[in-house]
């Protein structure tokens, strides 16, 4: 067998780090580094080296007796997780409360790096239908709820983002330009309310709020998406629509 058709067998940093905390999260007890060592099959030398690797990025900690516990990174993780599953729950339930209370189809949106994600969508009344259904990434700088994903990051990181992933869209309607991006997602922000046209989609538009957490971060939006003519009529009904569902869910999350 050569080289290139030999199974791999050398075990990664990054299996091992996982392996390290699997078991310290089943054992639900501080170890030893042998221990972990020995309940891993690994190399002694090689878990001492990752463990303190890992104690200096807080990812575990080191108690006073010499044993390894889980560190409070973890839990940072791990609440900033559980929170966007609560936020999602929430807004789901919040979701189709607005297409009954609207007719309109509705989208709840989040940041997948330099793109907006759609993460939950519900259908309105008639036959209107949208390209970006749930699963859809599309670049911030398209659509009214990727303005507001960034709205409540400082000056220099908005402008920066903007900058790094904006690009043209299939309508050649978006706006690409960082500062007028910046400028206008932190108005838009401090307005709760975001509007654009014909963006991302030839004829839709969409009206988007944002869902902010206890420190005031964007963490997901939602949103109606109708023709562009239905938006223009129906514009000051729903945005009132959208802002108090958006409110609606922060209060459920405990934000005043």
């Amino acid at each position: 067998m050569d080289q290139a058709t030999a199974p791999r067998t050398r075990t990664s940093g990054i299996d091992r780090t996982l392996q390290i905390m699997d078991i310290l999260a089943e054992r639900k007890v501080a170890m030893s580094a042998y221990d972990l060592a020995k309940s891993a099959g690994a190399p002694v030398s090689t878990i001492y080296r990752l463990v303190d690797e890992l104690v200096e990025r807080s990812m575990l900690t080191r108690q006073p007796d010499n044993m390894i516990w889980l560190g409070p990174r973890l839990m940072r993780y791990g609440l900033v997780y559980r929170a966007q599953m609560d936020v999602f729950s929430l807004a789901q339930q919040e979701m189709q409360r607005l297409v009954d209370a609207t007719g309109e189809t509705v989208q709840i949106c989040a940041r997948d790096e330099g793109m907006m994600l759609v993460i939950g969508m519900a259908h309105g009344e008639g036959h209107f239908r949208v390209a970006s259904a749930v699963g859809t990434r599309v670049p911030l700088n398209w659509t009214a709820s990727g303005r507001l994903l960034l709205g409540h990051l400082g000056d220099e990181d908005r402008r920066a983002t903007f900058a790094a992933t904006a690009r043209p869209s299939n309508t050649g309607m978006a706006e690409t330009d960082p500062d007028v991006l910046s400028r206008q997602a932190r108005e838009d922000f401090e307005n709760r309310l975001s509007v654009q046209f014909n963006a991302s989609e030839f004829s839709v538009a969409c009206i988007a709020a944002p869902i902010r957490d206890e420190s005031g971060a964007c963490v997901a939006t939602i949103s109606i998406v109708v023709p562009d003519r239905k938006a223009e009529e129906r514009s000051e009904a729903l945005s009132v629509a959208v802002r108090d569902a958006a409110a609606s869910v922060e209060r459920s999350l405990g934000r005043h």
